[in-house]
């Protein structure tokens, strides 16, 4: 099956938007075998459009767009492949009632322009997005089938995994099935990660092997083909087992959970709680675990301690570590996390203090995290961080740091960060 991508978007073309869509899709395509052989962003121009659409139409199986579906005037891409198939557009019933409840549970009138998402191609299929307002469709005509999915990679990307991957795989010819399976990563990077397992990508058949880089982590997705599902299974099993005896302390979660969804599950199976004391990441930890149902019953609670009084009135961290060592250090980190499993009465807490950026503080670079890590019986432990990025991804990637370490307190007793 010969396939091409086409991105939508004259942000892409002005260099305001990079296109991450086409190197996903492409390795989404050949963990399935199928093979992409065109890239092509296009802007939002109706003449140009039709032209790119007329010019995949004639020389492949399959046109993976992405963009272009929302609600305004120029997000064309819809009614443009229409115009160039012949093919009426009809509004779907589906569609409208799932548009209104989605601004009804917001409290807000559905926008008119909005209805312009509810009309569909007559024959051909619609995907659910859960994570916005714009359906991805699929038509086929004249042998060659269209998949078009909303620009935002938070909807794309689980409109793929969840609805258009197995789309595509009924669409493979065979009577193979494939299956995939995931393992998620963090506290090494993506190029990293490849290196210590070059030789098994570079000798990949058959399971495939694909990395890939999320916000925070790496993932690994192996994909098999077998005459039935057990094979699949079988094919796999010896590779996964393979990668985990080489990198298996980094890895948090072989079912594609978050590693906060994991902290929470562990959490819970042991029967333990944990509170946070933060600073640097003003509540984001907390946050994170909030939003994984049934986090109250292992959520005791935490403070954002941003200054040192706060630290010191609210958190009891002596005025003497504050004024010899200082708020961004590792003896505050430890005396933060201490307090905070006191007053909580926790199992566990996890402190977070540094230097998020865009400037230097208290001596210390942009970056500079310590987090420290307290449980009951047990001897406080800080960790220091030399975290890159801007000051939000610094914040996130101390908030999933700290996650990581108590996860691997968890499962094993120590930690490996």
């Amino acid at each position: 099956m010969r396939a091409e991508i086409i991105t939508v978007g004259t942000e892409l073309l002005l260099g305001q938007t990079v296109d991450t869509h086409s190197s996903y899709l492409s390795r989404e395509c050949s963990a399935l075998g199928i093979d992409v052989y065109y890239h092509t962003s296009v802007g939002d121009n109706v003449r140009r459009l039709s032209e790119v659409f007329r010019l995949a139409g004639s020389r492949s199986d399959l046109v993976l767009v992405c963009g272009g579906l929302g609600p305004t005037m120029d997000d064309l891409t819809k009614e443009t492949l229409a115009d160039v198939l012949g093919i009426q557009l009809v509004q779907d019933p589906d569609v409208v009632a799932r548009l209104e409840k989605y601004f009804d549970g917001r409290s807000q009138q559905m926008p008119q322009n909005n209805y312009k998402q509810t009309y569909v191609f007559p024959d051909g299929d619609v995907f659910v997005n859960l994570n916005g307002t714009a359906p991805g469709l699929a038509v086929s005509k004249n042998g060659v089938t269209y998949v078009l999915m909303p620009g935002p990679p938070k909807e794309l990307i689980p409109m793929f995994e969840n609805s258009i991957r197995p789309f595509l795989i009924d669409l493979l010819p065979g009577n193979e099935v494939i299956v995939s399976r995931t393992l998620s990563f963090f506290g090494i990077g993506e190029s990293l990660l490849e290196e210590r397992l070059k030789d098994f990508i570079e000798n990949q058949s058959n399971p495939t092997i694909a990395p890939y880089a999320k916000e925070a982590g790496v993932t690994l997705r192996l994909t098999a083909k077998a005459k039935h599902e057990q094979a699949a299974h079988d094919l796999i099993a010896p590779v996964k087992a393979k990668i985990l005896e080489r990198v298996g302390e980094y890895c948090f979660s072989e079912n594609e959970e978050s590693l906060e969804e994991v902290v929470v599950s562990l959490l819970r199976g042991r029967q333990r709680t944990v509170s946070f004391a933060e600073s640097c990441t003003g509540g984001l930890l907390s946050h994170l675990l909030s939003t994984v149902p049934g986090c109250s019953l292992v959520l005791k609670g935490g403070i954002v301690s941003y200054t040192d009084e706060v630290k010191n009135r609210m958190l009891d961290v002596p005025a003497d570590i504050l004024d010899e060592h200082g708020a961004i250090s590792p003896a505050a980190a430890e005396s933060m996390a201490s307090e905070a499993m006191h007053k909580f009465q926790s199992d566990f807490a996890i402190s977070i203090t540094g230097v998020a950026g865009p400037d230097s503080a208290d001596g210390k670079p942009v970056g500079r995290v310590y987090i420290g890590l307290a449980e009951a019986g047990r001897p406080t432990r800080v960790y220091q961080l030399a975290l890159k990025g801007s000051r939000g991804r610094i914040q996130l990637l101390a908030a999933k740091h700290a996650l990581f370490i108590l996860q691997q307190r968890l499962k094993k007793g120590e930690t490996t960060t």
